[in-house]
């Protein structure tokens, strides 16, 4: 699906670049997407605990990729406009934030896909293979291509945050993911967003297991816009990926179980809104 590209603002700028919990009396209790202290009674019946490791179980298992964008409330076809990840079969995640894979998740495939036009100021979704079933947050990075963004690596400190789903707590009682079950992430480009072609990354940090280094789980997509009837801003801060994260900022190696966090930091810079 492409739509048909409309002429810019011309920005004084443009020449320039813009570029466990030990378990006594008291547990974890898992909620739709929150968490929080709750009383177990001291004997377990051996049924409710078979039923717990098949929950959860079936909750490690639930992997996912984000093969669609959603453009004017139309979902485009799978891969059609998202390069097509190494883990389009698998569903793995990335876990080394230091990996090329960190970036598109396409060092396999060298994936590159066809580019559809949307507004500065119109909505963009990434639409999800299944519901997000683990507990965790969102960011969304763009990065804006020197040229034809299909022939695009994204290298060097060009992203910036454009949208974060984040978590909530409430100092320690508990904490609530609120992008938990969504079949996929929707936010507004800013409108004054340069013209251009642009590389949209998203990365849905599961933290289920994100108590040691290494734990977090990345599940990353890369789609390919065009902007148009763009304006003059100056999207920052500029970070590269990977590069922008170490492994161990206190949003990607936390454990959300026990004790419960009091806050929540989003790792990333701060999100750009124009």
């Amino acid at each position: 699906m492409l739509l048909a590209a409309r002429e810019g603002t011309l920005c004084p700028h443009e020449a320039k670049h813009s570029p466990t919990h030990q378990a006594t009396e008291r547990g974890r209790h898992h909620s739709g997407n929150e968490l929080h202290l709750a009383q177990h009674p001291p004997h377990l019946d051996m049924q409710f605990l078979a039923s717990l490791v098949l929950s959860l179980g079936t909750i490690a298992s639930a992997h996912y990729v984000f093969p669609s964008l959603v453009v004017n409330g139309v979902v485009t076809p799978e891969w059609m406009n998202v390069r097509k990840t190494d883990n389009i079969y698998t569903r793995e995640p990335v876990t080394n934030v230091q990996s090329p894979d960190f970036r598109c998740y396409t060092s396999q495939t060298q994936a590159t896909a066809s580019t559809v036009s949307v507004a500065a100021g119109s909505q963009l979704g990434i639409q999800s293979n299944s519901l997000l079933y683990h507990l965790g947050v969102v960011n969304v990075y763009m990065a804006k291509a020197p040229v034809n963004v299909s022939t695009w690596d994204g290298s060097g400190d060009v992203w910036f945050r454009v949208h974060e789903i984040s978590a909530v707590t409430d100092g320690g009682t508990s904490i609530t993911f609120p992008a938990f079950n969504l079949p996929g992430v929707n936010f507004t480009l800013p409108e004054s967003l340069p013209s251009g072609e642009y590389l949209v990354r998203i990365e849905a940090i599961a933290l289920h297991d994100a108590g040691y280094v290494g734990g977090a789980q990345f599940y990353i997509g890369c789609g390919q816009i065009n902007v148009t009837d763009g304006g003059c801003g100056s999207p920052g801060p500029l970070v590269a990926i990977p590069g922008v994260y170490t492994g161990t900022e206190p949003g990607i190696l936390i454990d959300i179980h026990y004790p419960i966090p009091k806050t929540y930091v989003q790792p990333g810079p701060a999100v750009w809104s124009g």
